[in-house]
């Protein structure tokens, strides 16, 4: 299998010769399992470093706009305060309330986190570079994306507490509110790309006008919406709705403590990421250098070093994924809490019918041949 032989190409770089050659030993089906099972790891390892240190990050741009210094005790300059975070999460005790449903209100935080995770599975990196190439792979990560608001239901609802409910139907409410406007922004990418599969609509967005080819100058519109809506999506400022300290305590997971708690806070951070990196891919042309296809700038990607630096590659995926990241952690710092009525009205009322509307302008693109694709092709 060709899949096969790449990822023995990329194993030989990674372990020693001797190694390899026992590897090929084994039978092909056993292979191919230890081979998915060691990119899911190299995926994995540094999604969730990742996590962790958003948090560091966080408050340290917080801190950093509110002129003061953030985390600073543990390791140098507080480079250590996630670890510590995390073991102390680790040995407090996880209590559950009297009358709770002890295996639906234990399953809850690992539907939150479970479907942020498994979406990794067909984000491409670079060119190439992904763990399952699906042809349908809009559709999975839809899928799955949809799921982690079963998460935020049933851990109100196995609490057996009323305010832990009602901050449950207020996040339920809001998420898939604004997840109808995301499908909509994704449903124009997907008009304009003519393909589901996420490495087509990189590759649909590259062109001899460098960035002027992403799909968030055509589709600008759908592009503000789909990042805020990821925002509300994700229940952060200024959407933290269930979070209203003075009305609802502290929402849905009011009553978790210890690594329960911890899931739940991962996989609010783990969506932020998933969220910046599905918003790169589809209008910000995933791992295309902003010079792509620009021919006066096609000497700089023959100079050594310089020559990557400017070329396409999966450097430049990460550094668009950190702009999206770092306004996450912007607009906490600056815009107040809405109310939940204002919240409603933006989704239904303004995002919705936006979508919409810009649907039926990029179906006329699409007629005129702007995208390469209808009455152009």
């Amino acid at each position: 299998m060709e899949w096969l032989n790449t990822s023995i190409d990329w194993l030989t770089l990674l372990f020693q010769d001797w190694i390899v050659v026992y590897f090929l030993m084994l039978p092909e089906a056993l292979q191919t399992v230890i081979l998915i099972v060691l990119k899911i790891v190299v995926i994995m390892v540094p999604l969730m470093l990742s996590v962790a240190y958003l948090t560091l990050a966080e408050r340290k741009v917080i801190g950093a706009m509110q002129v003061r210094m953030g985390p600073t005790i543990v390791g140098p300059r507080g480079s250590l305060q996630p670890i510590a975070d995390a073991v102390k999460l680790m040995f407090k005790e996880i209590i559950i309330p009297t009358g709770a449903n002890k295996y639906l209100f234990l399953t809850a935080p690992l539907l939150s986190l479970g479907p942020a995770l498994a979406a990794w599975a067909v984000i491409p990196f670079g060119e190439g570079i992904v763990l399952a190439e699906v042809n349908a792979a809009l559709l999975y990560v839809l899928a799955l994306t949809s799921v982690g608001v079963y998460g935020v239901i049933i851990a109100g609802w196995s609490s057996n507490s009323k305010y832990a409910l009602l901050g449950t139907m207020r996040s339920a409410a809001q998420i898939v509110s604004y997840e109808i406007a995301m499908g909509f922004s994704l449903v124009g990418v997907l008009i304009a790309a003519g393909s589901l599969n996420l490495g087509d609509i990189v590759n649909s967005q590259s062109g001899e006008y460098g960035l002027f080819n992403w799909f968030m100058i055509p589709l600008f519109p759908l592009f503000v919406i789909y990042f805020i809506s990821g925002v509300a999506e994700t229940n952060r400022a200024p959407f933290d709705v269930a979070e209203g300290e003075s009305e609802i305590v502290a929402g849905f997971h009011v009553d978790y403590s210890g690594m329960a708690f911890a899931v739940f806070f991962l996989a609010e951070y783990a969506n932020m990421i998933l969220i910046a990196a599905l918003t790169a891919i589809m209008f910000m042309g995933g791992w295309l250098s902003p010079i792509h296809g620009f021919s006066f700038f096609e000497y700089l990607t023959s100079i050594p070093f310089i020559g990557w630096i400017f070329g396409d590659g999966i450097h430049w995926f990460f550094a668009k994924m950190t702009i999206f990241l770092f306004l996450f952690l912007w607009f906490r710092a600056t815009f107040p809490r809405y109310r939940y009525d204002q919240i409603m009205r933006l989704g239904w009322k303004v995002f919705i019918p936006i979508t919409i509307v810009w649907l039926l302008v990029v179906g006329i693109f699409v007629l005129q041949g702007w995208f390469g694709l209808g009455g152009g092709a």
